[in-house]
């Protein structure tokens, strides 16, 4: 009997693809669900046999310990560079354009809670 190994919404197509290419290399026979054309059925990748399904979450859990190495390597990397930029590094370069931002922020939320404000004023 098939068992349900790993869900596929919201799942980087790459992590998709390396995870069915470890499958594929272990021969661990699986199958795939596609969310639907609305998008309402579940997206997941199935082992077949239900004897194959620990080996499967154990090479799973492997993979993805060593891709959560890979991308906080990757992030330590890049604010080593410089490349990530903050809110600070963002009203340096640009300032108009954060304070515009702000006060359509700002007006945003005070036209979305004004009517409720003056409600229990009356």
């Amino acid at each position: 009997m098939a068992a349900l190994l790993f869900k596929l919404r919201d799942v980087p197509e790459d992590e998709a693809r390396d995870i069915r290419r470890l499958l594929d290399e272990h021969e661990i026979e699986y199958y795939e669900t596609s969310a639907g054309n609305w998008g309402i059925s579940l997206p997941a990748l199935w082992v077949r046999h239900e004897e194959d399904l620990d080996r499967a979450r154990d090479l799973l859990q492997a993979y993805q310990a060593e891709r959560a190495t890979r991308a906080r390597l990757a992030y330590e990397d890049s604010v080593k560079k410089g490349e990530n930029k903050r809110f600070r590094d963002m009203l340096r370069e640009q300032p108009l354009r954060v304070l515009v931002y702000l006060a359509v922020i700002l007006a945003v939320l005070y036209l979305s809670t004004m009517p409720f404000v003056n409600l229990g004023g009356d």
